[in-house]
Parts: C-alpha cells; structure tokens; sequence
C-alpha cells in the first residue's frame, strides 16, 4: 500500500546537503573559508533567520532549520575532529609537546579565566558568576581554528603545534569547568573541592581503562576487519571506534571529544593509521559543516541590530583581552613574537565550549537570561571572525619572519623525511626495502594484505596498511615529498592503478614499477613511469648471465653485455609507449 511520505523528516538533511554541495563551494571558489559559508548559512537557515518570517512569509519560515533536530549529531564534528588530530599525533610526540600543553595551555585557560572573571566582577557580577563566564569566555573554538590551520597548511608549524597544544588542554579541562559552574550554582553541598575530587578521580580512572583496553583490543580488531578486504566494514569500525569512545567518555563525565582523541592516539601508533584517516575524513568534513550551521544558527541578527554597541563591543573586547593575554604568554615561554601573534589572532575569539558553560551557568542561576543571550552572541559573532583573523595572523607572520641568513628555526618534532614509498610489501617490495636500508635511505611500504602488514610490523619495518591507488591516501603518505616511488604488487591491474595516481599527483617524482611482460611495461610508460622492470625480460637476463658465467665466459663480459641488452629493451619498450604517452599528455593539457 503506498503512503504518502511526510517530507517534512527530509527538509534539515537536504537544506544542510544544499549548502554543503552549492554555498561551501562557492565560498572555496571565492578564496574564502568555507567555514564562514557554512556559519553564515546557518545564521540565514535558523531559528533567527528565515525562522523569524513565520507570520510575515510562512514559505519562506517553513525553510528554516530545526536546531534541536541536529544538534545532537552535530556535535559529533567536534568528535571526529579530535579524532583525526589524535591520528595525527602519538603519545610520545604528545609527551614532546608536554611542556606547551600543560605550560602554556594551563597557564592560557587559568590566566584569562581569572583576568577576564576580575573584569566581569569590577563590572558588578557576583564572584562566582563572574569566575563562570570568565572560564567560558577563556575557550577558544577547535571546531573552526584546526580546519582553518590545515586549510592554510600551517597545523605543523610552529604556530599550528602552539595553539593545538592549548586547544587540547582546553579539552582536558572540560571536565573541572563543568564541576565548578556545577558546585558554584550549589550543586553539591560539600564544597567546591570535593565535587572537583569526585568528578575528576572517576574520570582519570576511566581514561586509563580507555588507554589500557585500546592498547589491547584497537590493533587485533583492525587486524580482523581489515581481512575482509572490505570498505564498508572497515568504515564501520572506524566509526564504531570514534562514537564508541566518545560515549564513554561522556559516561565517564568526560568530554566525547577527549575520548575520541585517545581513540586517535592509540590507533597513530598502527598500521593502520593512513587508512583510517582516509576512510573518517568524509565524514569528519560533513558533521563539522554540520556543526558550524548550528553554530550559525545560534546568532540572532535582530538582537545584534537592537543593542550593536553592546554585542559587538562585548565580541571586540574578548577578542582584544584575550590576544593580549596569549601574546604575554607566548613571550613568556619564549615562543618567537611572529608565533605568539598568529596564536593569539587564532585563539582570541570564544569557542563552542563557551555556549556549554554559559548555558550550564544559565540553569545554575549564575547568570540572568539577557546576560546570557547578549554573552553567547558576541562568542558567536567572534567565532565568525576566525578566517579572516587567521590570514591577519599569516599576514603578520609572513612579515615578521627571519630575512635569509637569520638563524633557522627549529623544524617540528617528528617531521617526515623525503622517503622513498614502496607500494606492495610482499617478497619484491621486502627486498628492495632491504636494499634501501642497506644504503641508509628511509623508505615507507604500503599493503593492503593485513597479514603481511602485521607480520612486517612485528618486524620492526614501517609498514601500513592501505589503498594506495586513492589519491588521499597517497597524500597522507607523503607523496609529495618523497624521493621516489617504487610499485611492486603482483597484479598488472593494481599496479596501472597506483601508477595513474600517483604521477597524477606529482609529476616529478621518480616513479619505477613491477611488469609482468613487455606489453605491460609498454602500458606502464603510456601511464608516465620513470623505469618499468618486465619480469620476463629480467629473468631471461639473469638466466642468461648465469649460464654464460657458468660455462666459463669472463664475468665482465657477461656484465657488460647484460646491460647493454637491458637498455637495448628500455630503449624499445619507451619508444613503444612514447605516441600513446605523447597524446594522453596532450589531452591532459600538460606540454
């Protein structure tokens, strides 16, 4: 029996897919963030937005967005966005960055907590209200600043490593904040310090059982997924992973986000760190879009045009106090002046967190309605300014950097070498990775046989496991940097595949491949390898110098001779190739 359907369930996910797939674009062709796209649509689709004309243009009303209907899933952005940072960190380059995270972002959130609750209590605000929203106002929007610094290619620079660490100690104390608002607001009878105890003991408790049973169960169970040889269920470990440890997280009154990071440590230290970052990236892209429209949604244009002087005054104000401070603080753990600006046009503006607190110290009694509503617009409004202060902050860099002949900067920990990547680890690509280690020349291998990834692995050899025929993947590998590339897989077809991609992505490169015959080899320099080795070919070489060795022809001679048939073969097989080559070349629009 056909019912008619009730499009109403529909209208959020095809409003949010519209500005994903038409307003984001746009923005990007323009050269602005995307990210101040998917805010401003927000600020257009929510309840203040086109959700104001119910009376005057109802058509136009019943296009706007219900928060509460995506809020929830929205906040799953933040998530994965942890996630992918933790993937791209590890423990022990966590502990190389201790001193900035528990440094300077301890000092960051407790300096400007106190600096900004002083200013709120000279203003007439009671003490604790005033310490609340001057820890709300101390955060700083993940969400919208690590997008901002991988877009602009700056998350491992030194500016990138700063403010990352103060974003993570935020994070950390998500937990302690909420205890307070909760024990300032009369939540628990026993005093402030005993409801932090009580919140905080079972938290750490439950962050090292999330360490201890991930160190023991993440890499087994992607080792069984990953034997399937199938997308689809590998995509569901990885997003059973990233909610499963943010839920409990949350159980634990930790934040999900912090869970979630955790997950992304213990899985950067395996092999199949690559693949999960590629697989979580769509979607870590479309729940932070997500979030930022309800984020968006949050800004009452109307509310901002009655009283311009105080919201804005409020959003100019955080902004300048808040640089103030974190360029003080830069200084003082002697980051260079360049780094402490870019840092602090970052982190100036509030953060989502911010909206948590301020809501928590609404229901508290902290703070009265219109406090609260006027707070949560100038954070939103500040959040808004985010791009454009980051290519402020880029500017101001790029001005003051050293001249040539300065003393160099100290390059980040743990920063990739020009390796060669060896594509198929198998007994072709074990031997060439041998040869490389015998000549000190750093190399990374990929496989997509989990089995032989995790036996080489155990080795000690930096294998991972991976699709290397997807162009994100050759990315995350270092392509772009690398010193050469070499693919040995077994299959013709695969080899073709991970050959098109990557001189696709980089046409300098050094590029030699496995062939199964001449014909193949033809077909692998159609596609722009640098060197194609037919196994026939070779083998009839090998044989041939043996048996003429063996038979008592002087070595030299045999050598000599051997090359020279060998290049006599290149020779022809590059001829062979070079028309197709030439016209594929000519339809790409490459010279």
């Amino acid at each position: 029996m056909n019912e008619t359907a009730d499009l109403s369930i529909y209208k959020e996910a095809l409003l949010f897919l519209a500005t994903a797939g038409v307003i984001a674009p746009l923005f990007f062709r323009l050269r602005i963030s995307p990210v101040l796209g998917f805010l401003l649509a927000g600020v257009a689709l929510g309840p203040y937005g086109l959700g104001s004309l119910d009376k005057r243009a109802p058509w136009l009303s019943a296009l706007a967005i219900n928060v509460e209907s995506i809020d929830r899933l929205a906040a799953f952005g933040v998530v994965a966005l942890l996630f992918t940072m933790g993937l791209e960190l590890s423990f022990e380059r966590l502990r190389r960055m201790r001193r900035l995270v528990f440094g300077l972002g301890l000092g960051q959130v407790v300096v400007t907590t106190l600096a900004l609750g002083v200013i709120a209590w000279i203003l007439g605000l009671p003490p604790a209200s005033a310490t609340t929203i001057g820890a709300a106002l101390a955060m700083s929007s993940t969400a919208i600043v690590i997008p901002v610094l991988v877009e602009s290619k700056r998350l491992g620079a030194p500016v990138g490593r700063a403010s990352f660490s103060v974003l993570l100690f935020q994070d950390l104390a998500v937990a302690p904040l909420l205890v307070m608002a909760g024990a300032f607001a009369g939540g628990n009878e026993r005093g402030l310090g005993w409801a932090l105890l009580s919140a905080l003991v079972p938290a750490a408790l439950a962050l090292a059982a999330l360490i201890v049973f991930g160190r023991i169960a993440l890499r087994p169970f992607f080792h069984f997924v990953a034997e399937t040889k199938s997308p689809e269920f590998f995509m569901a470990a990885c997003l059973l992973v990233v909610l499963g440890d943010g839920l409990a997280a949350a159980a634990s009154r930790l934040s999900m986000a912090l869970g979630a990071f955790v997950a992304g440590l213990l899985l950067a230290e395996t092999e199949y760190r690559r693949e999960i970052e590629v697989t979580i990236e769509p979607f870590k892209g479309l729940l932070l879009g997500l979030y930022f429209v309800s984020v968006g949604a949050e800004i009452n244009p109307a509310l901002i045009l009655a009283r311009p002087t105080l919201i804005l005054g409020l959003a100019v104000a955080l902004i300048a106090a808040k640089a103030l401070i974190l360029i003080g603080l830069a200084a003082a753990f002697r980051l260079p002046a360049r780094v402490g600006a870019e840092m602090a046009m970052l982190l100036a503006p509030g953060g989502e967190f911010g909206f948590v607190m301020i809501g928590a110290a609404l229901a508290g009694g902290l703070v009265d309605r219109s406090l609260a509503t006027a707070l949560v617009s100038a954070i939103a409004i500040s959040m808004l300014t985010i791009p454009a202060l980051a290519k402020l902050g880029q500017r101001i860099g790029s001005a003051s950097r050293p001249r040539a002949g300065s003393a160099p900067e100290e390059p980040p920990p743990d920063s990739d070498e020009r390796r060669v990547i060896i594509v198929g680890y198998g007994r072709v690509g074990a031997l060439i990775g041998d040869m490389l280690d015998m000549h000190n020349v750093p190399f990374v291998a990929i496989d997509a046989d989990a089995r032989l990834v995790a036996r080489a692995r155990a080795a000690g050899k930096a294998v991972y496991y991976g699709d290397a025929s997807r162009p994100d993947y050759m990315r995350r590998s270092g392509v772009e940097t690398a010193r050469a590339v070499v693919v040995t897989m077994d299959s013709p077809a695969a080899n073709e595949a991970v050959v098109a991609t990557t001189r696709s992505l980089r046409a300098d490169v050094t590029l030699v491949a496995r062939a199964r015959d001449a014909s193949h080899a033809r077909a692998l320099y159609q596609l722009g390898v640098t060197d194609a080795v037919p196994e026939t070919i070779e083998a009839s070489l090998q044989l041939s110098e043996a048996v003429l060795v063996d038979i008592g022809v002087p070595m030299g001679l045999v050598i000599a001779s051997v090359h020279e048939k060998r290049d006599e073969y290149r020779k022809f097989l590059v001829a062979a190739g070079a028309p197709e080559r030439s016209r594929s070349t000519r339809k790409a629009g490459r010279p």
